[in-house]
């Protein structure tokens, strides 16, 4: 299961004002709740061991037509890529290999830009446009929030 995916179920989940969503797939349970006491929504991964992930979610009073899409900067050819997570920020693969990417290089819509850890889980964050990376905003090993801007894309 991917991060489009689990975006997809929390925007389900918000469109029938569902307060939890249960989904196995490929033998990986995951569980979406939205916390009584304003915490969010929580998965809850069960394969050999469970482990819980907090997940920032939805006020619980927010109508689905009140999500807002990913927002652009001022200028609308400049595009932000976001932290999905809570979680520590690496630029590349391993300590000895190169970054995914730098300053002035052009990228595809699905090439990796970085790795977020989470819960010794690495999440790789893929590029959703074609352009240049302007500015990257996090050093290696920084530990970041959700929604943190990580990184500038010029569009094109």
């Amino acid at each position: 299961m991917n991060l489009k995916e689990m975006k997809e179920m929390l925007q389900l989940m918000a469109e029938h004002e569902l307060i939890e969503l249960e989904v196995e797939k490929d033998g990986l349970k995951i569980k979406f709740k939205k916390g009584g006491s304003g915490q969010g929504l929580h998965e809850e991964y069960r394969s050999a061991k469970p482990v819980l992930v907090p997940f920032p979610g939805l006020p619980e009073s927010a109508p689905a037509s009140s999500i807002p899409p990913r927002p652009l900067e001022e200028n609308s050819n400049v595009f932000t890529v976001k932290s999905p997570m809570v979680g520590t920020f690496y630029g590349s693969p391993a300590p000895d290999q190169p970054s995914y990417t730098t300053v002035g290089k052009k990228i595809k819509e699905g090439d990796v830009l970085c790795i977020v850890e989470a819960m010794k889980l690495m999440n790789e964050i893929k590029s959703e446009i074609n352009g240049t990376v302007l500015e990257m905003l996090v050093k290696n090993g920084q530990p970041v929030e959700f929604d943190q801007p990580l990184f500038k894309i010029q569009k094109g």
